[in-house]
């Protein structure tokens, strides 16, 4: 996935991730890593040009893009994130069933 180090809907995707066991690579395009020489920059242009979405995080599965973070939400809500991730050889690890909406940045939550 890209991503930014910043980003909270970036962080919900990892916990997501994370609270499924599941193993994945980030790459923070504004890290210092990829500060030198404008390379997070030029791989927002080049991500811009492959999947046509201006926004970060972008998640993509078997090389495949799934979205953003709201799409991986909808896509564990309906199933098909753990059938994405099968095809790829990729068992998620059981775990009780979680609405995703607790992973989502505090401010998005209800105030009720």
């Amino acid at each position: 996935m890209f991503v930014l180090e910043w980003c909270e809907f970036c962080w919900s995707a990892r916990k997501r991730f994370n609270a499924l066991g599941v193993a994945y690579r980030s790459i923070d395009l504004d890290s210092v890593e990829y500060q030198l020489g404008d390379l997070g920059g030029r791989l927002r242009l080049a991500l811009r040009g492959k999947s046509g979405m201006l926004s970060i995080s972008q998640i993509f599965v078997g090389g495949e893009l799934l979205g953003g973070c709201n799409e991986l939400f909808g896509a564990y809500a309906d199933g098909r994130l753990a059938m994405l991730l099968r095809a790829q050889g990729i068992e998620q690890a059981e775990t009780p069933a979680l609405d995703p909406t607790i992973l989502a940045p505090v401010w998005l939550h209800s105030r009720g």
